[in-house]
Parts: structure tokens; sequence; C-alpha cells
């Protein structure tokens, strides 16, 4: 099969001829009918990012694809079946997974880090957390459900806990954060949008944000929160994954305010101790989404409360792989999904 592989840090994925896997016991083989490219999967290429499983290894974890064939003992799915790949694949079994944590299980995989991912033509996964994907929702879209939608949806809904009313914050309107705009605002939040991208930003207002804010032209982005939504934020998401963006967000929390980190960094952050003390702020991360969700996440898809249409804003195949690559370092929309 063909498959874009990553053999070290680089500028670009390596699009080789390589075997088809076979489906284990418990295990299905999927024909990838699309699969979205995350900033994650930049982090391997130009960040140094270590992965889970030695390279070689297949990047691609937002994956729709179709059973093609299953191992011994599958029940959960049948040949031919529709499916989804969540981006977390718990074990089960441990503490966490039996208290409804199964996101942070310390035995989870993730595909394209622990095991071979997406962008091939084939990739074989667990069955036993597989998620139907209904024949109305287009794969080339859908796919992003997979990690673009339902990041969004556990940090809004079981981290952030956003209530009806509440004022909250979206640092980075990224393919991430996008649609963490998209939930605060399903979620009945007043939601200001702060991004340095104008036309992302014109998206963000389109998909439910009340007000938002470019820092590039804002002199103080605290002090015109606090002007726009009275004494500041309920809550901050944070979608970056910067030590600036972090501080940024601080400035926005009013008194007993929520921060939650959604964007990944390597990097330490200052922290106001004094102000998280004295203003009873809460810390909070967040980490991918249970694969106990994805089915709420794709019902909203398919009323038409969270939408696909505006966040897949480029599609390219295999072998314009690398064009997915540089339209993210250039920042240019917000998911590019890969077809196989």
């Amino acid at each position: 099969m063909r498959a874009a592989v990553l053999r070290g840090p680089g500028p670009s994925l390596h699009l080789e001829t390589v075997p088809t896997p076979s489906p284990g016991p418990g295990e299905a083989r999927l024909t990838v009918l699309a699969c979205g490219f995350c900033h994650t999967d930049l982090h391997y290429l130009d960040h140094g990012v270590a992965t889970a499983k030695p390279l070689p290894l297949i990047l691609g974890h937002e994956i729709a694809g179709q059973v093609e064939s299953v191992g011994p003992g599958v029940q959960e799915v049948s040949v031919g079946d529709r499916v989804l790949v969540p981006a977390v694949l718990p074990c089960g079994r441990c503490e966490f997974c039996r208290t409804g944590r199964e996101n942070i299980c310390p035995k989870m995989r993730m595909v394209g880090n622990h095991l071979d991912g997406g962008f091939a033509e084939f990739v074989v996964v667990p069955a036993k957390d597989l998620v139907a994907l209904p024949l109305d929702i287009d794969p080339i879209r859908g796919c992003i459900i997979s990690d673009a939608l339902t990041t969004p949806y556990h940090a809004v809904v079981h981290r952030a806990r956003v209530r009806p009313g509440e004022r909250v914050a979206v640092v980075g309107c990224g393919g991430v954060g996008i649609n963490v705009v998209q939930f605060a605002a399903v979620a009945g939040a007043e939601v200001v949008a702060v991004d340095l991208n104008d036309e992302k930003l014109e998206v963000a207002h389109r998909l439910g944000a009340r007000e938002v804010l470019n820092p590039g032209r804002t002199k103080d982005v605290g002090k015109e929160v606090r002007r726009l939504l009275g004494d500041g934020v309920d809550v901050v998401l944070e979608v970056v994954g910067s030590p600036g963006t972090i501080d940024l967000s601080f400035s926005m929390l009013r008194r007993g305010g929520r921060l939650c980190l959604v964007g990944y960094s390597s990097a330490s952050a200052v922290l106001p101790a004094h102000r998280v003390m004295f203003l009873e702020y809460t810390i909070l991360g967040s980490l991918g989404c249970r694969p106990a969700d994805y089915p709420r996440v794709v019902e909203l898809v398919r009323k038409g409360r969270i939408q696909l249409g505006p966040v897949v804003t480029a599609e390219v195949s295999l072998e314009e792989i690398h064009q997915a690559a540089d339209r993210l370092r250039r920042g240019e929309g917000f998911r590019t999904v890969v077809r196989p």
C-alpha cells in the first residue's frame, strides 16, 4: 500500500510503498477514506517531538474509514461499516477507564503516535472503540470529528464545564480553536474569539463568537475584554500552547475564573501565583476526548448544530500531502484533509 512515512524531523513525509498490515485478534483493517492533517503531525515534523513508536511511523490520527476486514473475535463492527477512529484509544480496564477518564488512561495508545496512522491506504486499529459514521455525513469532512471536534467538546463540556450565560474567551482560532468557539456558543456562552488572523476571526464570528479581538491591533487585550464583557470572562480556553498566550489568558479572567489549557507546549509558562491564590482561579488541562462521547458529537453534527463545512478548508491527495503541511505552517485555513 502507499503511505506517507515519518522517518525523522524534516520538512516532508516520505511517500513510500509499504506492506499492507493484517488485522490481529480484536482488530479491524480500514480502507482510509480521509484523514485530517493536524498541528500535532507538524510537531513531529518540524519541532522534533518524539513519537511513542520508534520511527519509521505513519502519521495521521483524524481518520474516517470503511471496514475492509476484521481479525478473530471482532464483534463490534462488520465489513463495509463506515467508522471514525478515536484519537485516544484507552485500555478499558484501568482505574481511569473505570472512573470515566479514559482519555488519560496511562496505557492508552494514539493512532499516528503509538501505532501507524491514517496517511495511508489502509490502517489497522482496535475494533472495540470504533464509532459509526452515519451515511449522511461526508467522510471527507467527517474525519475531523476524530480530533478537531471531539477535543473541543471534551474541553468545553467536561473540563471547563461551560454553562449557559457564562462569558468565555477562546485564545487561538485554528483547526481546534475554531471548534472550541462552536461548542462554547452551543453551550450558551457569550464568546469572545482572540486570534492574529482576521479571516479566522471572521469565521469565528459566523460560528457563534459575539466579539472578536486581534491582539496585533489591540494594545491591552485584557482591558478591552473587560470593556466588552464587564469585569472579564468566567472561562478562558487557551488553544495555542505558548507561554505568551497563556499569560494573555490570565489577563482576561475575572475573579473566580477558570483557565483551561487545550494547546500543547513543551515550554514552561509563568504562573501568577498571587493572583491564582487571591482571585481563586482554577487552572485545568484538557486532553483529547473519551470514545464514549463521540456519538454525542456525531449527533450534534448531524443536527447541524456544529458545522464542518467552514472548518475543512482544503483537500489533497496522498501524493500532495506536503501541501497540507505547508498550508499549516503558513497558517492558512483551518483543516486540510488528506484523501489516500
